[in-house]
C-alpha cells in the first residue's frame, strides 16, 4: 500500500508537518490544549534523529486525544482538511506499529472520504465492484489486488437491505449501519489489510450514497405534504411526536426542514435529528390521511399524492461528493 515510512525520509518528515498542521487546527477548534512542537514548527528541514524522535511521540500523543466525533467534524467543516490532509492523515494512523479501535474508526472515516471525493459522480448502488473499487482507491492505497476475507460477505447482503429501503425509517429500523459497525468490529487486525480497507471503503460509500437518497426523498415528500395541507387551509400541524409543538406552523416546519440539509451533511447515522424528520414526516402523513377523510377533492388529491413544488436533488446537494 502506499504508506509513507522511514525509507523516504523527506516525504515521511513532510508528512508528519501536514499532520501537525491539521491537528493544530483542529485543537484550536475544539479547544484541545496543547504546546507547539518546535520540531514541526520549524521550516528548517529534517531534524535530529532526537528531533525526529520528538515530533513522533507528540504527534502519538496528539492524535491519542483526538476523537473520532472532532476529526469527523473537523474534516467535514474546515477548508484545511484538504486532499492532501486527508492523505497524510490516513498515511499516519495506517503506518503506525500498533493500531486501537479509534485508529480503525478513524481510517474507516478517511478512507471514505477519499473515497466520495474521488468515486465518479455515476456510480450508482452495489453494482461497483471491488475491482472497480480498488481501481478508485489506488492514489491513496497503492495497488490492491482483491482476495477474499471471511466475514465480509455480509456487507453484501446489507447493502442490499439498504437499497432496497423505501425511506429513512426503514433504513434506521433494519439496523444496517449498526450491523455494519459489528462486522467491522469483528474483523480485529484483519480491517487494515489491504482488501478489507477497500471493502470498508465500498461499503461505506455505498451506505452514505443510499442514505442521503432517502433523505433527499424524505424530505421532499415532507415538503410536498406541506404544500397540499396548506392548499387546504391547514396551517398547524400536530408535531409532539417529532418534538415539535401541538400547533406548530407550517411555515416554521418548512424553513426548518430546509435547513436540515445543511445539518445532515455531516452525519449519517440513526442520531437525534434524524429521528426527528422521520417523525415528522410520519406526521404530515398522518395529516394528509385525517384530512382525506374529511371527503373534499382536495384532501383525497393531497393524501394520494402530487407534483413536487420544492425539491432538493441529489445533483444540487450531494453529501457523498462534498463529505459525510
Amino acid at each position: 500500500m502506499t504508506i509513507v515510512t522511514a525509507n523516504d525520509p523527506n516525504a515521511a518528515w513532510q508528512n508528519m508537518r501536514t499532520v501537525y498542521a491539521a491537528y493544530s487546527a483542529l485543537a484550536r477548534e475544539f479547544a484541545i490544549e496543547t504546546q507547539p512542537c518546535p520540531e514541526l514548527e520549524s521550516g528548517s528541514g529534517i531534524p535530529s534523529a532526537a528531533g525526529v524522535a520528538n515530533a513522533k511521540d507528540f504527534l502519538a500523543d496528539m492524535d491519542q486525544r483526538v476523537q473520532i466525533h472532532q476529526l469527523r467534524q473537523f474534516v467535514q467543516t474546515s477548508t484545511q482538511a484538504d486532499e492532501t490532509a486527508l492523505r497524510a492523515l490516513l498515511s499516519f494512523v495506517l503506518g503506525k506499529e500498533t493500531r486501537t479501535e479509534s485508529d480503525r474508526d478513524k481510517v474507516d472515516f478517511l478512507l471514505v472520504q477519499l473515497f466520495s471525493q474521488a468515486a465518479p459522480s455515476d456510480i450508482s448502488g452495489p453494482s461497483l465492484s471491488l475491482t472497480e473499487a480498488a481501481k478508485i482507491m489506488q492514489p491513496f492505497l497503492g495497488p490492491v489486488e482483491i482476495v477474499e476475507i471471511s466475514g465480509l460477505d455480509q456487507l453484501e447482503e446489507l447493502l442490499g437491505k439498504a437499497y432496497r429501503a423505501k425511506n429513512l425509517n426503514e433504513l434506521f429500523t433494519s439496523r444496517i449501519i449498526e450491523q455494519g459497525r459489528r462486522v467491522k468490529s469483528s474483523c480485529g487486525d484483519k480491517f487494515f489489510e489491504p482488501s478489507a480497507l477497500v471493502t470498508f471503503a465500498r461499503f461505506g460509500f455505498l451506505v452514505r450514497r443510499a442514505f442521503f437518497r432517502l433523505m433527499h426523498q424524505d424530505i421532499n415528500t415532507i415538503l410536498d405534504g406541506f404544500r397540499d395541507l396548506e392548499a387546504q387551509g391547514v396551517t398547524t400541524l400536530d408535531c409532539r411526536k417529532a418534538q415539535f409543538a401541538a400547533d406548530e406552523p407550517i411555515a416554521r416546519l418548512r424553513m426548518i426542514c430546509l435547513s436540515w440539509k445543511v445539518m445532515f451533511h455531516a452525519e449519517y447515522s440513526a442520531g437525534q435529528p434524524l429521528c426527528i424528520l422521520v417523525d415528522l414526516r410520519t406526521a404530515v402523513e398522518s395529516a394528509l390521511v385525517h384530512a382525506s377523510r374529511r371527503g373534499t377533492p382536495k384532501a383525497k388529491a393531497a393524501a394520494a399524492g402530487s407534483a413536487q413544488e420544492f425539491e432538493i436533488s441529489g445533483s444540487s446537494w450531494d453529501g457523498d461528493n462534498n463529505g459525510n
